[in-house]
């Protein structure tokens, strides 16, 4: 069983590093996006406007500006989230080995809570701020390590852990939703047979399937864990007052911010998370004999 979560938790390490340096850009764009409030005014007219004025300024390596801190928390985000998953999924299963769907999505809130305390909050809060540094005149980071020590020495470790409430809501309902589609899913493809094979694409497709859903049901959370980690947080009380104050200043659309582009990345993100999980799965299965 060790070696079980082992292989779990490599497998989903690896499929975690591969898929962030195959989807960052969109999650570049969506973040400046999220981060250009209304009040400054608007500095991007849209999606487009903003991977050229980004591209304009800092050349297409712009798009890859806090790649460094999303992949050095990518694979032990995703090592957490399978794992532990794995872990709850095993302890609630029926006698025939059978996960249902509510069940499923228990087992997904366990993980996103998880890896929300455990990797997701530091690494977001990082990564939000190195993308927000760079849009200041003279950006003050220069590099993933350099960035890390500014914000601890200046802001101490807490400095890392803001919009904690509002990023354990994000990744817990996140994970919920995403494990329960794909839960769903399987169960309705597989039928009786729980031990009928499925083909990666349809993986990928039943992946692409639930990170929309994903995205639908928790874009307004990004939007607030993104304002609440973002440069300009001590606005914001609470992840409370910050709900209130966009809603009030900005009005309910802003919430649905960077849809857009979120939905293009989450999509491809847990298509290819999933792809990558199950194949590795079954070669460390094979290698380690976890069967």
């Amino acid at each position: 069983l060790r070696r079980l979560n082992l292989s779990v938790a490599v497998s989903g390490g690896i499929a975690g590093g591969i898929e962030i340096c195959i989807t960052f850009p969109t999650e570049y764009v969506k973040t400046q996006l999220q981060l250009d409030e209304k009040a400054n005014p608007p500095k991007y007219r849209g999606i487009v406007d903003c991977v050229k004025q980004t591209v304009n300024g800092h050349g297409v390596r712009g798009l890859y500006r806090g790649l460094s801190s999303l992949l050095y928390g990518s694979i032990p985000k995703a090592a957490v989230r399978f794992g532990v998953f794995e872990f709850l999924s095993n302890k609630m299963r029926d006698e025939s080995g059978r996960l249902d769907s509510k069940r499923g999505f228990l087992c997904g809130l366990g993980a996103g809570v998880a890896e929300a305390v455990v990797v997701v909050c530091p690494m977001e809060t990082v990564k939000v701020k190195f993308i927000h540094d760079q849009t200041s005149a003279n950006p003050k980071y220069k590099g993933f390590f350099h960035g890390v020590r500014e914000i601890v020495r200046t802001e101490g470790v807490k400095g890392t852990y803001q919009g904690l409430t509002a990023t354990v809501l994000k990744q817990g309902s996140n994970q919920a939703i995403r494990f329960y589609v794909m839960t769903s899913l399987r169960n309705w493809y597989k039928g009786d047979n729980p031990d009928k094979s499925i083909n990666p694409l349809i993986t990928g497709a039943f992946g692409a399937v639930a990170g929309a859903a994903s995205v639908f049901g928790n874009t307004p959370l990004d939007v607030i864990k993104t304002r609440m980690q973002g440069l300009e947080a001590h606005k914001y009380k609470s992840t409370l007052d910050c709900a209130v104050k966009i809603m009030k200043h900005e009005g309910p659309m802003a919430f649905y911010k960077g849809t857009v582009p979120r939905l293009g990345r989450v999509c491809m993100d847990v298509a290819i998370v999933f792809i990558i999980y199950e194949e590795v799965v079954k070669v460390l299965n094979m290698v380690w004999k976890t069967d």
